[in-house]
């Protein structure tokens, strides 16, 4: 983003004026992200501590617990010190260090979403090859190309971002810097940019979730040729708390980054994106833990082990 008159900070506007919801949002957004935080945590140390979760559905969840915190530290914390403190303004290098990271966070995620699909696909339509498949080796390497994928993919847009300019207005409509209340106050013409995003983000929504459906397809198809009911449940509920994170994100998506231009008004965007943010990145860890028996026999064990080793 280039600084035609030198703008060193921007201001962001937040979400209200009012005080006394300001004081209501801190408290919603600070327990919501301690929330975040703890969840997943948890369940990034329960896959490193117990020997029940060493498959590789728990090594993707455990760097999908990773994305979710990141993406919230990410926008949450800034958000929070602006409220206590008043102060609304963010540096120009910070605002650009804020905006890579939130891109590069959730693209990295719909990558590692699709990954993951492909997991539950080996799992359920070639379990005999499971282990052999889906080994450690290329569990990495699959992580590793959603990284470099999702870096890949915001290159484009961030690269022609950088020579954005800003003639007089500094004041970003939203709590977090976002593209599209950036290209509205940019005097730059926007419209290749925007087409860039869009192009960026509708390529890898689809690409991920043409994958994940044509997985569940397959899923689908072998789980009702097996003979029992009892392993019909089983099997769909070893998927039930993937496809519900996927709606979950690919819905917020839709809602936040598909419109036809940038100089729309923001509201219902700025809801969503609390939303994914605060409420999505805490839910998740729930979500997992409690439709997974092994998840959650691995949290007892380690309870019961912190309990007897505290009585020592």
């Amino acid at each position: 983003m280039r600084n035609h008159t030198r703008l060193s900070t921007f201001i962001l506007l937040g979400l209200t004026d009012d005080r006394r919801l300001q004081v209501l949002m801190f408290i919603f957004l600070l327990v919501t992200y301690m929330l975040s935080v703890t969840g997943n945590l948890t369940i990034i140390f329960l896959n490193l501590v117990s020997s029940h979760l060493k498959s590789a559905m728990y090594f993707f969840l455990q760097n999908f617990s990773f994305l979710e915190i990141s993406f919230s530290t990410v926008c949450i914390p800034r958000f929070l010190y602006n409220i206590s403190t008043g102060d609304s303004t963010i540096t120009y290098n910070a605002c650009a260090t804020q905006l890579f990271f939130l891109f590069l966070f959730g693209s990295t995620e719909f990558f590692l979403l699709a990954i993951m699909s492909y997991d539950r696909y080996v799992a359920i339509c070639k379990p005999l090859h499971y282990v052999a498949i889906m080994n450690r080796r290329v569990c990495r390497r699959f992580v590793l190309f959603c990284w470099v994928g999702g870096l890949l993919n915001i290159t484009p847009s961030l690269s022609l971002g950088l020579n954005l300019e800003f003639c007089d207005s500094n004041v970003i409509d939203h709590f977090l810097c976002d593209a599209s209340p950036i290209l509205k106050i940019s005097c730059s013409d926007t419209w290749f940019l925007e087409q860039t995003v869009t192009a960026c983000a509708v390529m890898t929504f689809i690409m991920t979730l043409v994958y994940v459906l044509l997985s569940y397809i397959f899923i689908i198809k072998t789980i009702l040729k097996f003979l029992s009911v009892q392993q019909r449940k089983k099997a769909f509920s070893t998927c039930s708390s993937h496809m519900i994170v996927v709606s979950i994100t690919c819905g917020s998506c839709i809602f936040t980054y598909f419109k036809p231009s940038a100089k729309e008004e923001l509201d219902i965007n700025k809801g969503v994106i609390v939303l994914t943010t605060s409420i999505a990145p805490m839910l998740n860890p729930f979500i997992y833990t409690l439709r997974n028996k092994q998840v959650k026999q691995a949290l007892n064990d380690s309870i019961k082990r912190n309990a007897f080793l505290s009585r020592k």
